[in-house]
């Protein structure tokens, strides 16, 4: 016989299950980051005008650059949600709403990085504003994971295990600090398009560490 204590929670409701919010947001990241290699071009044989295919596809680096970066992104993205979604037995709509916004910023990113790709090495202003676009919208990308954090564990009553004041301020100065480099890169983005190319890899290797580790070790 079961005791009353080992049944789990049932969702209230207006509480949800996590699964079917874990299972649409995986399509939406799949869809975008496939989405990305769609702008690696084939250089065709009427358009090489005497030059050889090597010199072709070396002459496309910044759209590789710009796809190596986005995807780095968009995959360390996927980690740290499936972590957070890890935290929760349960969302409410307001965790709903959170995490569509988060899509809709992820969703977003190819279009960036198309406008990037093609103007990251112009010889005039257009470098410039199109770098600044990419790097304002990994602002507001960044700007929507933390307010989703921020919902999704906001109420202890819905957590696995419950995380220690101490541990979740932690995890919100790592937010803040990206937060800030995140709005710094707009500002590059009118110095050198490519160092703030540069910048968002690495921000995305600083953000694939695990921001929960301390409250997960005690969990």
């Amino acid at each position: 016989m079961t005791a009353e204590s080992d049944v789990p929670e049932r969702p209230t409701g207006t509480d949800f299950s996590t699964a079917r919010l874990e299972a649409f947001s995986d399509g939406v990241f799949a869809i975008a980051i496939t989405l990305l290699v769609l702008d690696l071009n084939v250089p065709q044989p009427d358009t090489l005008h005497g030059q050889s295919l090597a010199r072709a596809l070396a002459h496309q680096w910044p759209a590789y650059f710009a796809y190596l970066v986005s995807f780095l992104v968009i995959g360390i993205i996927w980690i740290n949600h499936h972590a957070m979604c890890a935290l929760a037995r349960r969302v409410d709509r307001r965790t709903l709403f959170a995490n569509l916004f988060l899509l809709l910023t992820v969703s977003v990113i190819p279009y960036p990085t198309r406008l990037l790709a093609t103007y990251l090495t112009a010889a005039d202003d257009n470098a410039h504003t199109a770098a600044a676009i990419y790097a304002a919208t990994m602002v507001v990308m960044g700007a929507a994971f933390s307010l989703l954090f921020l919902s999704f564990t906001r109420d202890a009553r819905t957590l696995h295990t419950p995380i220690p004041p101490a541990d979740l301020k932690a995890a919100m100065r790592r937010f803040s600090t990206g937060g800030l480099a995140y709005l710094a890169t707009v500002a590059l983005a009118y110095v050198s398009p490519v160092a703030m190319l540069a910048t968002h890899a690495l921000l995305a290797v600083y953000y694939s560490f695990d921001q929960l580790a301390p409250a997960r070790r005690r969990g």
